[in-house]
């Protein structure tokens, strides 16, 4: 039986991003992904030949969760490798869960936000109605 070559070469290649691609997908500076690697153990890209920075998939995955928690969730840098290591293989249901939670605060958000305008609402009109 005849081997497949590109089956075969494709199922052991993986495929690698330098740390400049890896930068403008995620819309980072270089530096702050190189001081991402010392801040979370769970970021480890793997060094090439030539000590350049090679990001599999799984680590470009994993700097997007970073910034993630970092930038819109508003985790401190040790809060975050904390939530990472306590959630880790369980992204899925992480994100799921994170969606829920902010979707049950935004709903408490609102409700506040409606009563605190009827509340406001109902001021102005008694004082309308005194003059």
């Amino acid at each position: 039986m005849p081997s497949n070559g590109a089956a075969t070469r494709t199922a052991t290649e993986e495929r690698l991003y330098r740390i400049g691609d890896v930068s403008r997908l995620a819309d980072l500076k270089p530096f702050v992904l190189r001081y991402w690697e010392t801040e979370f153990p769970m970021l480890e890209p793997i060094k090439g030949s030539s000590g350049h920075r090679l990001y599999r998939q799984e680590d470009v995955d994993m700097v997007f969760r970073i910034k993630r928690l970092l930038y819109d969730e508003g985790f401190t840098i040790a809060g975050a490798r904390r939530f990472l290591r306590g959630h880790e293989g369980n992204f899925e249901a992480e994100s799921t869960a994170t969606s829920h939670a902010v979707e049950g605060k935004s709903q408490l958000l609102s409700r506040k936000m409606l009563l605190d305008l009827r509340d406001t609402l109902r001021a102005f009109l008694t004082l309308l109605e005194r003059r």
